[in-house]
């Protein structure tokens, strides 16, 4: 009896511990059905503090941005997109094996007036986000601008990219592209030079939002295809995604992976080759010129050459040079007497015992 009595009295402490097994949150609900999800450690904090964000259901391995944006709700989401949030405190997290993260983000006012949340999505892969109610203390307060009636464009074909690069973009001119998507009035008023917001965004960083207008009118139900310019600045490279927006919901992205400009490495490389063999020749002019000049030679013909052929030359003060004594009709043995006179020729003949005289007067 005493059993029972005990068993009664510990029933309500049970069901009072089982009851939140029995009633799971929206999150946990969320994250049951695969979906991601996102929770506070505290839903008010003021600009300063910090607040603990943990999220569940997400991709494994995935590389999310935790920021805190104005004029935001769960349902409609960021009405400004990323322009509302406060993009230089956001904090980028990456899920563990199961799709969860738990991750520290400073509190600080948004640019723009609450309601408040903070904001959740993948950086890079397949677009997912999720977003948690926070009050921001001391932060001012608006009503979202009311969703405008009538006329509703969306995205009917997935957009892509026209175009390609040339050699001036090889040579660091700004890359170009064309966006191009078919969209779609699924609204009951027509739409009339819509203006469309084109963002392009290099790595996990923000994107930067051009407005670009399309003219023409879309009636209910019709649908038209549309082509915006996309231009980066010179010499961009790497990994970039362009985002279409209208009305303040990004209705596409597409990425855009831009080749390194080689040719601007390859002028530099040139560039270190040329100027210094140029310095250097430059160099060895001027010495050449400003340097220690040789006295002015002068020629010195050499005879028995013709005219016009190369002579030699000697240093001022010197003596010139004695011109060959042996003339072509002589050997080197029969040169000019020490007498300064010229031997006859003659043969060699023994010499006869009597020479005879000469003739005299008699």
């Amino acid at each position: 009896m005493r059993g029972k009595l005990r068993i009664a009295a510990l029933a309500p402490a049970l069901l009072l511990m089982l009851l939140p097994l029995s009633a799971p949150s929206a999150g946990t609900a969320a994250a049951a059905e695969g979906k991601p999800a996102v929770a506070l450690s505290t839903a008010q904090a003021g600009a300063g503090g910090s607040v603990t964000v943990s999220g569940t259901g997400w991709r494994s391995g995935a590389l999310l941005m935790l920021l805190v944006c104005g004029q935001a709700t769960p349902a409609r989401g960021v009405v400004g997109g990323t322009n509302s949030c406060a993009n230089a405190d956001g904090r980028a997290v990456t899920t563990d094996a199961d799709g969860r993260f738990s991750r520290a983000l400073p509190v600080t006012e948004p640019p723009v007036p609450c309601p408040c949340v903070v904001h959740v999505a993948t950086a890079t892969g397949a677009k997912a986000q999720a977003d948690a109610v926070l009050q921001v203390a001391g932060h001012p307060v608006e009503p979202l601008p009311a969703q405008t009636a009538g006329g509703r464009l969306s995205v009917l074909t997935d957009t892509r990219l026209d175009g390609s690069g040339s050699l001036l973009t090889w040579f660091g001119a700004p890359p170009s592209r064309t966006l191009a998507f078919t969209v779609g009035n699924v609204g009951t008023a027509p739409v009339r030079n819509p203006v469309f917001q084109v963002g392009t965004a290099h790595g996990v960083f923000a994107p930067q939002w051009d407005e670009r207008q399309w003219r023409g009118t879309l009636r209910p139900g019709e649908k038209a295809r549309v082509e915006l310019p996309v231009e980066l600045t010179a010499g961009a490279h790497g990994d970039y995604t362009v985002s279409l927006k209208y009305g303040g919901k990004v209705l596409a992205e597409q990425p855009w992976g831009v080749g390194r400009p080689w040719g601007v490495t390859l002028f530099w490389i040139l560039l270190c080759l040329v100027v210094p063999a140029a310095v250097f020749r430059i160099g060895m002019a001027v010495v050449d010129r400003v340097g220690p000049r040789h006295a002015a030679r002068r020629p010195v013909r050499v005879p028995g050459r013709g005219h016009g052929r190369r002579t030699a030359t000697a240093p001022p003060g010197a003596a010139p040079p004695t011109p060959n004594a042996t003339l072509p009709w002589f050997t080197p043995d029969t040169g000019p007497g020490p007498a300064g006179r010229l031997s006859a020729p003659h043969e060699d003949r023994p010499t006869s015992p009597t020479t005879p005289g000469r003739k005299g007067s008699t």
